[in-house]
């Protein structure tokens, strides 16, 4: 992520430095931190964090903590000043990722069966695939699934929900293309509740944010099946994109965690500081291939340390 800053900021140490916590090294005992120095540094990272899809209002907010914190402090003699900055950044990354976590499989495992969760996003983020996946990794976990394939409006989506099926083997519960998406997604959780199935997956149309039509249809879907968690599937190379996207569904059905897909295709990351940041929900997996095993809990220290690899 930072290739073009850590050319100049010379003479950083190993990443395990980077565990000193940063009010260790910037206080009020040491050498004072050059002012002029500082702010092209600050400079130089604001450029780096929007290069990697940190949207802007977030990094300008993380640049005016850093500025903040920094501005008019001293640092520990113990450390050089561009490692100092870099562990600073890191706590501000950090910070700005942190926010209540969602463990969903402890969740599916603490509520009364069956547990309905939702699936929403824009067309192309990987949303069916990736319910496929969870579908695999909650059965692998001994539970039963059943999956409504809600996104009427594309038959293909209801043809690949059953190739996924047959793959997986959870229980797909579909009506005719063109039919009402609210109907299928009552069925799937009605089915659910009869035949003693632990979770119902709902898949729902790519829908542009911007579609208002379509936004009432997910709305009414959500009335309908009273989901337990809305999670938004969102694409890692969208950037800014997404993160508008993120907030708009957010405002229209109330996200509860985000899953970030195509983070393994040389996505830069910036999109999951954004998302987790600006509508306060947690990112809950990523994807990190195409197989059924792909999907990964989400660690905010991982992401951290993807963000400062040399690349």
């Amino acid at each position: 992520m930072f290739k073009a800053l850590r050319e100049k900021l010379k003479g950083w140490r190993e990443k395990a430095e980077a565990e000193i916590p940063a009010d260790a090294i910037v206080g009020e005992k040491g050498r004072k931190i050059d002012a002029k120095k500082l702010d092209e540094v600050l400079y130089d990272l604001e450029i780096a964090l929007l290069e990697s899809d940190v949207a802007f209002s977030v990094t300008k907010e993380i640049v005016d903590h850093l500025a903040e914190d920094l501005g008019g402090r001293r640092m520990s003699k113990d450390v050089p000043f561009e490692k100092g900055v870099e562990i600073a950044l890191r706590s501000a990354i950090t910070k700005a990722l942190t926010v209540p976590p969602l463990d969903l499989f402890a969740h599916v495992a603490s509520k009364p069966k069956p547990v309905v969760m939702m699936f929403v996003g824009v067309n192309g983020t990987g949303k069916t695939t990736t319910i496929a996946k969870l579908a695999y990794h909650l059965q692998k976990r001994g539970l039963t699934c059943v999956v409504a394939a809600a996104d009427t409006f594309r038959a293909g989506a209801i043809e690949q929900l059953e190739r996924h099926a047959e793959a997986v083997g959870f229980k797909l519960i579909r009506h005719n293309a063109g039919a009402d998406p609210a109907a299928v997604a009552f069925d799937a959780v009605e089915h659910a509740r009869t035949r003693g199935r632990d979770v119902v997956l709902i898949d729902t149309a790519g829908r542009m944010q911007t579609n208002q039509n379509l936004m009432d249809q997910m709305r009414k879907i959500k009335r309908v099946a009273e989901p337990h968690l809305v999670i938004y599937v969102g694409d890692a190379l969208a950037g800014n994109d997404a993160v508008e996207q993120a907030r708009q569904f957010h405002e229209a059905v109330g996200l509860d965690g985000v899953i970030l897909t195509k983070i393994d295709a040389d996505a830069k990351g910036g999109a999951a500081v954004s998302m987790a940041h600006t509508i306060g929900k947690p990112v809950v997996f990523v994807t990190v291939g195409q197989g059924y095993e792909d999907l990964r809990p989400f660690e905010v220290p991982w992401m951290v340390d993807r963000l400062f690899e040399e690349s």
